[in-house]
């Protein structure tokens, strides 16, 4: 799988910032990277935060794929528990659909090193507004 036709080109300005790259976007399952450089706090290590970012532009993508075209979809809740600290290269990102319900829906978000070493595990919900039936 690889970005449906609504997902290319698709930008943030929080992206842009952080670096993102996205490979895959699907309800199921999602796909993309984020640099350890320019990501990080004061002490040089990978930022927690910027896992937490990574983990709910991955879900909420995941999410939206789910419900469009037509629909909404946004984070909820996150929860992250980070593993070991990345210094360098780069932090790739795996969500992967454990229960989409027809109002919510939960992903589990797995960031791993270059050397396929886990960092993060994160578990993030959205809200699923579905279009309206006509």
């Amino acid at each position: 799988m690889s970005l449906p036709e609504w997902a290319q080109g698709i930008r943030s300005a929080l992206d842009d910032k952080m670096g993102i790259e996205l490979f895959e976007i699907g309800p199921q399952h999602s796909r993309g990277r984020m640099p350890v450089e320019g990501n990080t706090q004061p002490f040089g290590l990978w930022h927690g935060g910027a896992s937490c970012v990574l983990a709910e532009t991955l879900a909420s993508l995941s999410a939206y794929a789910e419900v469009a075209p037509g629909g909404r979809a946004y984070g909820v809740d996150i929860n992250a528990t980070h593993h070991r600290p990345g210094t360098s290269g780069w932090v790739n990102g795996e969500a992967t659909a454990l229960h989409i319900g027809g109002r919510l829906g939960t992903w589990e978000v797995v960031l791993t090193d270059d050397a396929g070493e886990r960092m993060c595990t994160a578990r993030v919900t959205c809200a699923l507004v579905r279009p309206k039936k006509q």
